[in-house]
């Protein structure tokens, strides 16, 4: 393949590989974790939502936290590993647009770095109708590198990389974390609680660049592998600075 070719962002991306989105992925940074229990939304014997759940990044740390959860994602391999990494959780092959859910029978409703796949025209309507009157409605992502942190070496080597690329518009973009709120709460289903952004760090060695940036739904083989000789060139290994922003929403 092209290395200079644009590569079109698909969730089918993911299901292709589970153990290595799996392996890829880091954690969410303990620090959200914390939020999410002073919120109050992490208390034993809430029922939860997980929807885009992947292999269970959020879906875990909800059962640790004693919460049941109901896990809803797309991919039959993703959702097959989910099933096998969590038995506790109930496991839904669908999409978050098409799955049945029961009305008003979850406390907190989760998308964890999934609600720019998702059609939000449909997806906030059928969220609220599943939550209780009082429910919330938690939204984040991990964003792949944090803009005030220092420029890096790494960073540098990775912006060369996608500059190479030709241009192709992805269309799961909605701006940034404002723009996102306004459009999680343009229906008047839901109001914003609380805004919170996390900054954390990790360290990747070459294999650990590889396997994050091949999780990536618009990094080619060959970007991947040209990421990994830049982590190798940089002396093994390199410090990644990322961000997590939250959007807490209330049902109105």
């Amino acid at each position: 393949m092209d290395p200079s070719a644009a590569r079109v962002p698909h969730p089918g991306h993911f299901d292709a590989d589970p153990s290595g989105y799996e392996a890829g992925r880091p954690p969410y940074p303990d620090a959200l974790w914390a939020r999410l229990r002073a919120l109050g939304v992490l208390r034993p014997g809430l029922h939860a939502l997980d929807l885009g759940a992947g292999t269970g990044q959020a879906t875990g740390p909800l059962l640790t936290a004693g919460l049941s959860v109901t896990a809803v994602e797309p991919g039959e391999r993703l959702a097959r590993r989910l099933a096998e990494r969590f038995p506790a959780a109930r496991v839904l092959v669908a999409r978050a647009e098409d799955v049945e859910l029961s009305r008003a029978g979850y406390d907190v409703a989760v998308a964890a770095t999934s609600i720019h796949w998702m059609d939000l025209d449909v997806v906030l309507a059928r969220v609220r109708e599943a939550l209780t009157s009082d429910g919330r409605f938690l939204v984040w992502r991990t964003e792949f590198g944090d803009p005030t942190a220092s420029l890096t070496p790494f960073r540098e080597r990775v912006g060369e990389i996608v500059a190479r690329r030709a241009p192709v518009v992805d269309v799961r973009r909605r701006g940034g974390t404002a723009e996102l709120a306004r459009a999680l709460t343009a229906g008047g289903l839901f109001a914003v609680e609380e805004i919170d952004v996390t900054r954390w760090s990790v360290d990747l060695d070459e294999a650990g660049v590889r396997a994050l940036f091949a999780t990536f739904s618009d990094w080619s083989e060959a970007e991947v592998a040209a990421a990994g000789a830049a982590a190798r060139d940089l002396g093994g290994t390199v410090r990644e600075h990322y961000v997590t922003p939250l959007i807490a929403l209330r049902a109105i």
